[in-house]
């Protein structure tokens, strides 16, 4: 983690001592001397993020960026308000749907009265009806609480209905309503969903335009492309290009540049990269206004943004870790100047009831999530608590570049629907996704409980939870722990290996700790019958009745004894033997005594443990 205090520019000495020491400890770790590590050793510690950003182990005054303008002023990277209630925060959102609109008012109500400030209604099809949207939205006060909408092809019936309970409602200001319609149209083109066409979301801003109250029709949904596998700055690049596409018919329609942009709000994902997400708001906010500037009126630059809590990075394996990832999403959408946030229940990627625990739980965690950082970690009282630390200057100034460069990319290729038609677009998210799959397949990056620390105790999902997801991050894992949960099903047990620990405990604890987690995380159980010696390795074979068997010990161990050993397993019956370690700690063993297979830690863990599990019949 970046740290915020500064110890000097590399003349001080107190930068010098820290640089000694990270020479130091990274060659007692890589077993050189540090004088071949170079003049910048730390540079080994950098990291690389999907936007090509590179991230410092350490941030100093030498980083330092000139300090932004205060909040509610051009570029709004510290925020959209310079006014904001500090008691309240940022506006806690929750969504409300449901076939009957009684019950859903009921729940706004029972929300609004235990800490939510912003509503978000699902209208049409199996939601709310549109001509019942009066009904749910009953004895709202809607100059204290904002109104999503989210009714897809029926956005503009929707809007009607809401417009009409307007109608009758009073308000010593009307400028204090806001209403978002959720018109998505050319976002929803991008994700396969069905929206309200592009000229009549035109026709809609029109009316909206013309009502006194605060009122944008359009939201730019870049949690599509986040939902798809979009990097940060492709999420907001193609967002922003969106937006201009927006503009332009808006334009082309007779608004004035002024009231296209007050049609328009944000949607982004929120995600537990803490100061990925801070930077990620911050940065957004200054490319939209810079379109607003270089279309001549920076001052209405400042579109809201609604963060949502990301769908991708939920596990459906021990799900109650999703509450961590989501308070940390939460926190930096907040501290990163989010207007509107949305907080997914912990359980959101599991069918309801598929966990022994009411819809009313996880919806009061999700709430509370964002209710404890207000009020009792008060993040709220200040604005953009981020700004000035070098490392979130910094990273938002990276981003916002990486993005920028990503929206023109796409305005090369003809702007979003011509950079869509063309498949640009989805090529270029598309190989993020693929370099994040494969960074989670070969667990360089962890997913808590699902291909790091799982717990195989878990009780198994339901058929209906076992449905393919292209969206989860951890999906591969989760599909090979719905084999596993299927073979107990019929088997009563799951499919085994047996560890063999060679050597005494000191020698073989890390590689039996690592293989007994790579394997779990496939759903493969282990037996560890704890350090054995070559002759009772048949033995415990064939007690444990496992037909795998992974050797674990160290290299020198397997020069003396892994062949031996897998004489033994190979004469007990065990068809599958693997050593865990490199194939290099065996490169004089041949034969029938070479195991068949080696566990690494840069292995394609999927593809590895989806061919064992197809071995034990899973």
């Amino acid at each position: 983690m970046p740290i915020g205090s500064d110890p000097g520019a590399d003349t001080v000495p107190g930068y010098a001592a820290w640089r000694k020491g990270v020479a130091e400890v990274l060659a007692k770790s890589r077993k050189v001397e540090a004088s071949e590590l170079g003049d910048e050793p730390e540079r080994l510690l950098e990291v690389t993020n999907y936007d090509g950003v590179t991230v410092s182990p350490l941030y100093t005054r030498r980083d330092e960026l000139p300090e932004p303008a205060l909040p509610g002023s051009f570029p709004f990277v510290r925020g959209n308000d310079a006014t904001r209630d500090v008691q309240r925060g940022w506006y806690v959102s929750a969504r409300f749907g449901g076939a009957d609109p009684a019950r859903v008012n009921e729940e706004i109500l029972a929300g609004l009265e235990n800490g939510v400030s912003a509503v978000w209604l699902n209208v049409g099809g199996a939601e709310v009806p549109v001509a019942e949207v009066p009904t749910a939205l009953r004895g709202l006060l809607f100059d204290l609480a904002p109104v999503t909408l989210q009714a897809g092809t029926e956005a503009a019936a929707a809007a009607t209905q809401v417009f009409a309970v307007l109608d009758g409602y009073q308000a010593a200001d009307r400028s204090d309503i806001q209403v978002f319609l959720g018109a998505a149209p050319l976002t929803s083109l991008f994700a396969g969903r069905p929206d309200i066409g592009l000229d009549d979301t035109v026709e809609l801003a029109r009316a909206a335009a013309a009502r006194n109250e605060t009122v944008r029709a359009i939201t730019v949904g870049g949690v599509a492309f986040h939902d798809a596998g979009a990097s940060d700055a492709q999420e907001i690049g193609a967002a922003v290009a969106a937006g201009l596409d927006y503009l332009r018919e808006l334009t082309a329609a007779g608004l004035d540049v002024a009231d296209a942009l007050e049609q328009m709000s944000f949607r982004f994902a929120a995600t537990d990269d803490q100061f990925e997400t801070v930077a990620k708001f911050r940065a957004a906010r200054r490319l939209w206004a810079r379109v607003a500037h270089e279309l001549g009126v920076p001052e209405f630059g400042n579109a809201p943004q609604h963060a949502v809590t990301s769908e991708a990075m939920l596990s459906q394996r021990d799900p109650w870790v999703n509450m961590l990832r989501t308070t940390l999403a939460a926190f930096g959408a907040g501290v990163g100047g989010a207007d509107l946030v949305t907080v997914l229940p912990f359980d959101a990627a599991l069918p309801t009831g598929e966990l022994d625990v009411s819809p009313a739980f996880s919806e009061r965690m999700a709430r509370n999530t964002q209710l404890l950082l207000l009020e009792e970690s008060h993040l709220g009282h200040v604005q953009d608590p981020g700004a000035g630390s070098w490392h979130v200057e910094s990273l938002t100034d990276d981003v916002a570049g990486a993005a920028w460069a990503f929206m023109q990319e796409i305005e090369r290729a003809g702007g979003y629907r011509a950079a869509l038609d063309s498949g640009l677009l989805a090529e270029r998210i598309a190989d993020t996704k693929a370099r994040r799959t494969a960074d989670i397949a070969h667990r360089r990056t962890a997913v808590t409980g699902v291909n790091e620390f799982p717990n195989l105790a878990e009780e198994p999902l339901s058929e209906a939870a076992r449905a393919p997801s292209t969206v989860r991050y951890g999906a591969a894992f989760e599909a090979l722990r719905n084999r596993s949960d299927a073979y107990l099903a019929v088997h009563g047990k799951r499919p085994r290996a047996l560890l063999v620990p060679l050597g005494p405990v000191a020698e073989h604890n890390v590689r039996v700790t690592f293989t007994a987690n790579v394997l779990a995380s496939g759903g493969i159980e282990t037996v560890n019958p704890g350090p054995l010696e070559i002759a009772g390795i048949g033995d415990a074979a064939t007690e444990s009745e496992a037909t795998l068997a992974v050797l674990c010990g160290t290299d020198a161990r397997y020069g003396a004894e892994a062949a031996a050993a897998v004489e033994q397993l190979r004469s007990a019956g065990v068809a599958t033997v693997l050593l865990a370690g490199p194939e290099k700690a065996v490169a004089e063993v041949s034969g029938t005594q070479r195991p068949d297979g080696f566990l690494t830690a840069r292995m394609d863990a999927v593809t590895t443990l989806s061919g064992l599990l197809e071995k034990l019949g899973a």
